[in-house]
């Protein structure tokens, strides 16, 4: 697992970073209209945005002397991508279940 992987899985180990995704994934938003939401600092905020941004899960534009934090969902890729190994791990040995239970049901007959 490469590092960019690591920085995205450790920006969604947080349930605040997680909540603030769902939020993004509606609007672009600003520092301020995040932490109007939450109940912490303007500053405790901003950490959970660049470990966002670090996980490449949201992108940030300055616009004048605001900065606008975008959902990025092009940054799950290499965590489904990582996931999908997993997936292809259960459909062989579901398969092979299958294919177990079904010659067990023949030979009873």
């Amino acid at each position: 697992m490469g590092t960019d992987i690591q920085e995205t899985f450790r920006a969604l180990a947080d349930p605040t970073r997680r909540d603030i995704l769902n939020m993004l994934s509606h609007e672009d938003m600003t520092i301020a209209q995040v932490a109007g939401h939450f109940d912490m600092t303007r500053a405790a905020v901003k950490k959970h945005l660049n470990v966002l941004e670090q996980g490449q899960l949201i992108t940030v534009r300055t616009s004048g002397r605001e900065r606008i934090n975008r959902f990025h969902p092009e940054g799950f890729k290499p965590v489904f991508d990582w996931l999908g190994y997993f997936d292809g791990f259960w459909d062989d040995r579901l398969s092979a279940l299958k294919n177990a239970i079904e010659t067990k049901d023949t030979s009873d007959d």
